[in-house]
């Protein structure tokens, strides 16, 4: 990877949080519509991700280029925790008005600050990558002395593992309180496709962290991106099911942005499908999975049109045609970091 390219990479992810803030801010100012109140904050903390996919993207590439000194080490990472708590607090404070507007974006935005959470230890277990590279090459399973000791790996796939848990127990309750009003049944469902991104992200935390210690099996190499590609269904299957079997379309229309979350599912599967089958393997589409992510973008953008046109006629389209924009902004991001993987790990 020569340095422009390496510039570029490290733009997108800036890129696509400028996009996702100014969108928000734009939003969330402009117009009257009452969805403003939803979709503006909410694309606004979408930003907070990209910021956390930036710090992976520059842990890498410094690696890759020989340029990550002590201080990257421990910056990098600490940048994208620092958003995602950030990102909770923002959510609790607007979750302290009554209205429910409020409420829903105050609870998916406390959402998306776990996802940056579980993105923050993708940044940490990434701080040693350029040792996957190494260990691919090995026919051993020997822990090299300078990879992860064995209760660090366990902690940071802890940490991403808590996070889920957290995300599912947080939909579940939200859920089970969905006779209280619809602002529940909204944020619940949010919820669940914000929970599979987390679960999702465990698989790649796992991957590169046990990769890095050179103990990455053959079972590892199906049973991690089946999660991912699992949790990615879910999401799509869940939100078709919600759009067509919903009697208030209303709450249906929160199927749509369960879509969009599912697609994010399939973005981080191309970093898991990767890392794992290049592993002490040769597989010759490697240079072709960074497409997922592409195709998953354009898809969160092309459904987002449709629905700026469906929202014309019924406004309660407007939050999900905004929110799916900010998703493809996120697939777009995902993009450069898979493509980040492949030319880290590449043989050519």
């Amino acid at each position: 990877m020569n340095y422009g390219i390496s510039v570029l990479f490290r733009a997108i992810p800036l890129l696509m949080a400028l996009f996702c803030f100014g969108y928000g801010l734009f939003v969330y100012e402009y117009g009257t519509d009452p969805g403003k109140f939803v979709a503006g904050p909410v694309v606004f903390s979408l930003g907070m991700i990209c910021i956390a996919l930036f710090s992976t993207a520059a842990t890498i590439i410094r690696q890759i280029i020989n340029t990550f000194g002590m201080v990257s080490r421990y910056a990098l990472p600490a940048l994208g925790y620092l958003s995602a708590l950030l990102t909770v607090i923002i959510g609790i404070h607007i979750m302290e008005s009554p209205d429910t507007s409020s409420f829903v974006a105050g609870h998916v935005i406390c959402g998306v600050g776990l996802i940056t959470a579980c993105v923050a230890t993708t940044a940490t277990s990434s701080t040693r990558f350029t040792m996957i590279t190494v260990n691919s090459k090995k026919t051993d399973h020997d822990v090299p002395p300078e990879a992860f000791t064995r209760a660090q790996g366990l902690t940071l796939i802890a940490i991403a593992g808590l996070i889920a848990l957290a995300a599912w127990i947080w939909a579940f309750w939200l859920l089970a309180n969905s006779g209280h009003g619809s602002k529940y049944f909204v944020a619940g469902h949010v919820m669940i496709g914000l929970a599979c991104i987390c679960t999702s992200l465990i698989a790649l935390v796992a991957t590169i962290a046990r990769q890095i210690r050179n103990i990455f099996s053959p079972t590892e190499r199906e049973i991690w991106p089946i999660m991912v590609l699992i949790m990615g269904s879910l999401c799509v299957i869940w939100g078709i099911i919600l759009i067509l079997a919903t009697a208030n379309a209303a709450s249906g229309a929160t199927g749509y942005i369960m879509i969009g979350l599912g697609l994010v599912c399939f973005s981080i599967s191309s970093k898991v499908i990767l890392l794992s089958k290049i592993w002490r393997h040769e597989f010759k589409l490697s240079n072709r999975i960074p497409l997922i992510p592409i195709f998953t973008a354009l898809t969160c953008l092309f459904l987002s049109a449709f629905l700026f046109e469906m929202g014309s006629v019924h406004g309660y389209y407007f939050v999900p045609a905004r929110v799916l924009a900010g998703l493809g902004g996120i697939c777009f991001t995902l993009f450069s970091i898979v493509s980040i993987l492949e030319s880290g790990t590449s043989s050519k």
